[in-house]
């Protein structure tokens, strides 16, 4: 059964492929790689990439040689990642109900996926069901407290006197966790997955400051978007005062981020 808060993120990235893809898509490749270690892709094996969204671990798993399927619950990002990595299966679906048999998958990863789904334990334990027993499968969330760079949209609006708009819900209390090492780790123990081990990631993330800006500015942030359009004016002013502190010599932004990396084995 679907939340509040999923068909309100249904509404939020419909149509939005593009717009990730140039934005913060890009930010979103950088555990990739450290992703597909922990849940043990290599060449040969069968690997569900769930919430693949425009398919970069998708890709980069293909390039080990993996057998790769990824979904995804927003259309225009299967289309994406179809066209992206044509050597992968791409379906449309969504968390909490996959349509795979039990144990099909050697590996599983989902990657910043439980940060947009409204039942995240229900979510794991749906992608233990689909990897074999003894396969392992891999996650990454945003931590909190948030990096310095992740809270550089959040300081503008707030500086401009916007607020979260209404629509906007939240997650259930029953259903929301701890965005830390032990909170994650948690929950993938109590979704059933054995050995959960989870570490921290940090990384400057480089962009132009134009195209961060835009990727908002094009409903990757709904805050803004809602906005009437001289809020989201004072908005973006407040964005390049603030957006200074985090200039390169090169004139682009170095904005560091936080994540956690957790996986555990059926």
């Amino acid at each position: 059964m679907l939340t509040d808060f999923d068909a309100s993120e249904r509404r939020i990235w419909a149509g939005r492929a593009e717009a990730y893809a140039e934005s913060f898509g890009k930010l979103c490749a950088h555990p990739v790689p450290r992703l597909l270690d922990a849940a043990r892709v290599r060449d040969g094996v069968r690997v569900l990439d769930v919430g693949t969204g425009t398919g970069t671990a998708a890709a980069a798993a293909c390039a080990r040689g993996a057998r790769v399927t990824g979904v995804d619950a927003e259309i225009s990002m299967v289309d994406l990642a179809a066209r992206s990595v044509p050597s992968a299966e791409m379906h449309l679906a969504e968390l909490p109900r996959l349509p795979f048999s039990e144990g099909l998958f050697d590996a599983v990863t989902a990657n910043f996926v439980l940060n947009h789904v409204g039942r995240p334990k229900a979510a794991l334990a749906e992608l233990r069901r689909v990897v074999r027993p003894g396969g392992w499968v891999a996650v990454t969330i945003w931590a909190t407290p948030a990096a310095a760079g992740q809270t550089l949209l959040d300081r503008a609006v707030q500086a401009a006197g916007a607020s979260r708009p209404p629509h906007l819900p939240a997650l259930a209390p029953e259903d929301d966790f701890a965005r830390t090492a032990t909170g994650l780790t948690g929950l993938l123990a109590s979704a059933g997955l054995k050995d959960a081990t989870c570490e921290p990631l940090h990384w400057d993330h480089h962009t132009p400051a134009a195209t961060w800006w835009r990727g908002a500015a094009d409903g990757i942030g709904q805050t803004v978007l809602s906005q009437p359009e001289h809020v989201r004016a004072e908005i973006e002013r407040h964005f390049h005062r603030i957006s200074a502190e985090f200039a390169t010599p090169e004139g682009h932004l170095a904005l560091p981020h936080s994540a956690l990396l957790a996986h555990g084995r059926r």
